[in-house]
């Protein structure tokens, strides 16, 4: 099966999956039921339509190395996505990167309001642990936990949500190279890892065996985000479904502004090249993990 079709396939799973854990039957035991809809709607909309469903495929690509079924990791990987939807409705509001569109449409404060997104937001964070900790999940209680634990880390104070602070940060003074990366791997590459490790924790591997993974994931991030704002400084937005050129007008730390464009390309050659040779422990089965790399540093959109 061709690397495409692979990951549309899983897209396809994830979508499924998502559209049924957040299923707002709670509405039809409401007075009325118009109190909270807006809410499920709007959680829906942003979830729900669109995404390549990267990151869950690196969730599921990474357990299928221990030989974990897909059945298995799906709402891990669910959850996973949840994370990253609630970061992106967060990242577009006025207050962050004030964007009007994503994914070819409106964004979410656009197409409902700025509480509503908020809310939003909030409520898919929250979901994303009400999944991870359900036994529908795992059976295993104590990798239940684990993925809470771990994904909490990715995505907070730590993780995530301290890269889009420096991420604004860095919009008030000049930021480094060096800086830049860090921030980068935070913002971006914190989930990547998790999706990475995830699939370790669902396969029981213990550090050694989830060492390369970890590394792979490292390189993968970055260049994910390398590839972004490579599409920002040159991209269409009608093909990327969002608006480009943004960052350069508000001053954002990016490589590609540091590195300039040939500079940026050949250092995404390179972090492409780190990725591919992090997963040589896993030999024939890393082939699609492999391909994805490949797939985020000539992506178009």
């Amino acid at each position: 099966m061709s690397f495409r079709s692979e990951i549309l396939r899983v897209a396809e799973r994830v979508e499924d999956r998502l559209s049924s854990l957040l299923r707002n039957d709670s509405v039809l035991h409401q007075p009325q039921g118009g109190a909270i809809a807006p809410l499920g709607e709007a959680m829906r909309y942003a979830a729900l339509g669109g995404g390549k469903r990267l990151r869950p495929f690196l969730l599921i690509q990474a357990a299928g190395l221990f030989d974990v079924p897909e059945d298995t990791a799906l709402d891990s990987a669910c959850a996973l996505e949840c994370i990253h939807c609630y970061s992106l409705v967060h990242d577009d509001l006025p207050a962050m990167d004030d964007d009007a569109m994503r994914r070819s449409r409106p964004t979410v404060h656009i197409a409902f309001d700025e509480a509503t997104a908020v809310l939003a937001g909030d409520s898919l964070q929250t979901i994303a642990f009400e999944i991870v900790s359900s036994p529908n999940c795992h059976e295993d209680a104590a990798v239940r936990a684990e993925l809470a634990y771990l994904l909490a880390k990715a995505s907070g104070w730590q993780g995530m949500a301290l890269g889009q602070a420096l991420d604004l940060a860095a919009e008030q003074r000049p930021f480094s190279p060096k800086e830049t990366t860090a921030m980068q791997m935070l913002k971006t590459g914190a989930l990547f890892r998790f999706a990475c490790e995830a699939g370790a924790v669902l396969g029981r591997a213990d550090a050694e065996r989830r060492e390369p993974l970890i590394r792979f994931a490292s390189a993968f991030g970055q260049a994910f985000q390398l590839a972004d704002d490579l599409l920002d400084a040159e991209g269409d937005a009608a093909a990327m479904g969002k608006a480009a050129s943004k960052d350069a007008e508000r001053g954002k730390a990016t490589l590609v502004g540091l590195l300039g464009i040939d500079g940026a390309k050949e250092h995404l050659s390179k972090l492409v090249e780190e990725a591919e040779v992090a997963l040589v422990p896993f030999g024939g089965k890393a082939a699609m993990l492999i391909e994805a790399a490949r797939f985020v540093a000539a992506r178009r959109s």
